[in-house]
């Protein structure tokens, strides 16, 4: 069939699609203006930052082709059966590295500000630097590895209408070791975003109770709270958007999709929305970020 022939879901599905591209588009655009300015790179944080709008297109990007690669495939069955298995085995997974290496780069964030809050004014910035460079090359690498048995388990089976890309039953001791990894890449940066975010506040307000002894530690905490109150909304809202993928994975044996396509569809799509809010999580609430943002863009126009 055609595509003005698919079922409703189906063609909400492709506007959501195309929704999701050009703003993703947009968001990795004027994320990767601002931190092209090499002031803004002077430390690990702007690098990190850097890497993750290249990795949120690149998302937004993989997404899209899987979307249509899936689409196209079902409605020429005579595409040859080479390249769908290679779409099987391929782009589920490259789109999972993409999506625990984004998550990973914004824990390494939020953890090189902890750090700067520990050591002040003797942060060493090259360090910084050099250490950023170190994460992004070696991140990739550790997702990889921690996934690797998913293509292997990946193959197609078809019936009298359609060819579909499942994964096979794993082993006990595979099944076990792929919950603990899915746990790992989802909960991991949560917890590193979360306990930054608390260590720079509560450090904060040791450190102006002792200089401002005019107001009580209550006050300062609550001072220093409603000032950091982004660290703080930040990954829980990211935790909150990767739920669905999370739930989805654990009770996907348990679910027809057939019957509930909405719920996997809606689960499916709102685990994108991350990638789509770079700029708005980090450039936005930052006076530094938004001035080098509007430097280049003078520079640009």
């Amino acid at each position: 069939m055609t595509l003005n022939d698919q079922k409703t879901s189906i063609k909400i599905s492709a506007s959501i699609v195309i929704i999701m591209f050009i703003g993703g588009l947009i968001n990795s655009i004027l994320s990767f203006l601002t931190f092209q300015n090499k002031d803004v790179r002077n430390v690990g944080c702007g690098m990190y930052l850097l890497a993750s709008s290249i990795t949120s297109l690149l998302t937004i990007c993989m997404l899209t082709v899987k979307f249509w690669f899936v689409l196209l495939t079902q409605m020429d069955l005579l595409i040859h059966r080479s390249i769908i298995r290679g779409g099987c085995v391929y782009i589920e997974s490259i789109l999972k590295i993409l999506r625990y290496f984004d998550g990973w780069l914004n824990a390494c964030v939020a953890l090189e500000r902890a750090m700067l809050v520990v050591r002040g004014v003797n942060f060493n910035k090259m360090k910084s630097k050099e250490s950023a460079r170190w994460m992004i090359s070696i991140l990739p690498i550790c997702i990889i590895g921690s996934i690797i048995h998913e293509p292997f388990h990946r193959q197609l089976i078809e019936d009298k209408e359609h060819t579909w890309c499942i994964t096979r039953r794993y082993s006990p001791v595979v099944q076990y070791y792929n919950t603990i990894i899915l746990f790992f890449h989802l909960i991991g940066p949560f917890i590193g975003n979360l306990f930054s975010a608390l260590f720079i506040i509560f450090e904060s307000t040791r450190r102006r109770s002792r200089l401002q002894t005019r107001q009580t530690y209550r006050q300062h905490l609550n001072e220093q709270f409603h000032e950091h109150q982004q660290l703080l909304i930040s990954p829980i809202i990211l935790l909150i958007l990767s739920l669905p993928r999370l739930v989805m994975s654990l009770l996907s044996q348990c679910i027809n999709a057939t019957n509930d396509p909405w719920l996997f569809l809606v689960g499916y799509f709102i685990s994108f929305i991350p990638s789509m809010l770079i700029f708005l999580i980090f450039v936005f609430p930052s006076k530094s970020y938004r001035e080098a943002f509007q430097q280049k863009t003078c520079e640009s126009l």
